[in-house]
């Protein structure tokens, strides 16, 4: 079972982020995180008449939100309390998301010290004009001498997360930040393209009409990761992600292959198995609160803060492993594609059948929401 944790705090609020997140206010972070590790306890546990009882951990990672502005004090007494009820030692990943702006060597050293392996850092660009349309609070040395940090740091595994197709982003833009980041030699990279999300500030600004979305940017862009990243020996495992050999994102992965997940804190959301032998209830999906100074009450009065649960069968499991499987590499097992007809893709050059798998060529990959729809 791999285990989420949601700290939703940030300095700044990214005008494209959708995650639930705010600025602290007049939240208490020790009250925060004493109700975070109040709700670990309950949910560890098998409880009465909640359906959906949690494994044991396999990997644990913490994301928000900017987890990394957590203070040293407030991060020793959460992964205190954590390593309570979880054996480190038995997990594969411990993974941790991070702004350049909010740590130095002390602080990164205690990251390693807490036994965290895996930083990912929400770096975005190394242009200073994308960093300002995108809200972020470092600039480019700030965020490449935050690798630098990390390695001395002896963090194990680290991880640059960029954006492309962002309003502004010239190709030049974007092949400076890709040759930058590859300079930097991380173990992984992710170059995420920019979604317009609802109840954002860039998804009110397309539809004012003052930004745009264009699908051959997008293809563009993509394209130019992937040959950059490729060629520097990352090996692309998933639509988004490119990785040093041994350096996979273990809990990702999880996520992409189906496993069961354990989703702790504000608007954190686990899907657990339900009744395998009941027809229509084979998982179970329970949806945390996504609001904090509620979060705090709930955990406070009945130990967890699930405000909507519902029951997903092979229909709903089967439209999720074709939306998530087809974008990795290794592809979906065929059994998943019934009843959908995958012929007409394969001559078009978008997809090929191997192993008993059918997996996207990079000319289909850019193209995966659109196929993952054709093929529910």
């Amino acid at each position: 079972m791999l285990v989420y944790l949601h700290i939703p705090f940030c300095h700044r609020v990214c005008p494209y982020c959708s995650f639930h997140k705010h600025t602290p206010g007049g939240t208490s972070i020790g009250g925060f995180i004493d109700a975070l590790l109040a709700e670990t306890r309950h949910r560890l546990h098998p409880q009465p008449g909640l359906d959906g009882q949690p494994s044991a951990p396999r990997t644990l990672y913490l994301g928000g939100g900017t987890p990394s502005m957590l203070s040293p004090t407030h991060l020793s007494r959460l992964f205190e309390g954590l390593s309570d009820e979880i054996d480190f030692d038995t997990l594969d990943e411990i993974a941790f998301e991070a702004n350049p702006a909010t740590f130095d060597l002390e602080k990164a050293t205690l990251f390693r010290h807490l036994g965290i392996r895996r930083v990912s850092l929400g770096i975005q660009s190394f242009t200073p004009h994308v960093l300002e349309t995108l809200g972020r609070e470092h600039d480019p040395s700030q965020a490449a001498e935050s690798v630098r940090i990390l390695r001395a740091a002896g963090m194990p595994s680290v991880n640059i997360d960029l954006m492309f197709s962002v309003p502004g982003l010239s190709h030049e833009d974007w092949r400076h930040t890709l040759e930058t980041a590859i300079a930097l030699d991380p173990d992984h990279i992710s170059a995420y393209n920019l979604t317009y999300e609802e109840d954002t500030g860039f998804f009110e600004s397309l539809r004012r009409g003052e930004m745009d979305a264009d699908e051959d940017r997008d293809a563009t862009q993509f394209h130019l990761a992937h040959e950059l990243l490729t060629v520097a020996g990352y090996e692309h495992y998933e639509t988004s992600n490119y990785a040093r050999p041994g350096h996979r994102s273990t809990h990702n992965q999880g996520y992409w292959q189906g496993e069961s997940y354990l989703g702790l804190g504000p608007s954190a959301v686990s899907t657990l198995p339900g009744s395998p032998e009941t027809p229509g209830r084979e998982m179970i999906r329970h949806s945390n609160i996504a609001d904090t100074p509620r979060y705090l009450e709930m955990i406070a009065r009945i130990g967890h803060a699930i405000s909507h649960s519902e029951y997903l069968g092979h229909d709903e499991i089967r439209l999720e492993r074709i939306a998530l499987l087809l974008r990795t590499s290794t592809g979906l097992p065929l059994h998943w594609l019934a009843p959908a007809d995958p012929t007409n893709l394969i001559d078009q050059g978008l997809a090929v059948i191997r192993d008993a798998h059918f997996i996207l060529t990079p000319q289909g990959a850019p193209l995966v929401d659109a196929i993952a729809a054709e093929l529910a």
